[in-house]
């Protein structure tokens, strides 16, 4: 497949675009930690559609944060970048922080989604499992962006696939490019912006598969169908046996799902 030029928007944000410029725009979205690169093995199975994927601030060529990160910024981020390629509207799919993200931009840019794809995303943790990951973000900014990242590839990945598959070292490179304070900001925001989500306000009605991983501990599969019970007519979708980077593991496992649920709504 050919390589595409990596462009910037005025902000700095560092994108990739492929495809027709008059077909369906699909965005796709990053986790924390991770770059745009996270979607290089789905793109081929991405036909008959344009495709944006970009570098959250601070992450990958992308620029720090200019101001204060919230969930607001970040989709305020898409927001800018489909200003500047002028496009009006597009099929957002969002992984982890990603699918935060995406649900964020959906209630502050309704009329610019078409459809949700949330996968592998956080939700309503429980106060145990809140304080646990708001330990973990403040871990980040007192000892830095590698501070939590050994024990995170064992909840990321299954024990096989993180001795021999090759997804573990591009983590690696990734979390090396980031931004220290734009990373630790965007831990806190991983970490704290779902409580803006919960009961959405304003309710979302739009378009959604929510997908999660069957041993994803992080967004667990009952996160994602309250996720889901939130969205009138969202479909769910729980992927065996993977963990949370289930899509680097099994790309097909949900390039399949996404495309089907894309016709649908490209047609």
């Amino acid at each position: 497949m050919q390589t595409l030029p990596m462009l910037h928007a005025p902000d700095g944000t560092a994108y990739q675009i492929s495809g027709p410029d008059t077909a369906p725009c699909v965005i796709l979205i990053h986790g924390l930690g991770l770059a745009s690169g996270l979607w290089d093995a789905h793109l081929g199975a991405f036909e008959g559609v344009r495709v944006l994927r970009y570098d959250l601030y601070g992450h990958g060529d992308s620029s720090p944060a200019p101001r204060t990160a919230d969930l607001r910024l970040f989709a305020d981020q898409i927001a800018g970048l489909m200003d500047h390629l002028h496009i009006h509207q597009a099929h957002i799919i969002g992984f982890s922080i990603g699918g935060m993200i995406n649900r964020r931009f959906a209630m502050d840019y309704p009329e610019r989604v078409a459809s949700l794809a949330i996968l592998n995303s956080p939700h309503n943790r429980g106060s145990e499992g809140q304080t646990a990951v708001e330990n973990r973000a403040r871990t980040v900014r007192n000892q830095g962006a590698f501070a939590t990242f050994d024990a995170a590839l064992q909840r990321w990945f299954t024990p096989d696939y993180l001795t021999t598959g090759t997804g573990p070292a591009h983590v690696r490179t990734w979390r090396e490019q980031v931004d220290a304070e734009s990373y630790a900001q965007t831990a806190w925001v991983l970490a704290h912006g779902v409580r803006e989500l919960i009961a959405p306000d304003p309710p979302l009605y739009v378009p959604a598969l929510v997908m999660t991983c069957e041993n994803d501990s992080g967004s667990t599969p009952d996160m994602s169908r309250d996720i889901a019970s939130e969205i009138a007519g969202a479909q769910l979708q729980i992927v065996p046996r993977l963990q949370h980077l289930g899509l680097m593991e099994d790309p097909h496992a949900f390039t399949a799902p996404l495309l089907r649920f894309l016709k649908d709504h490209t047609e």
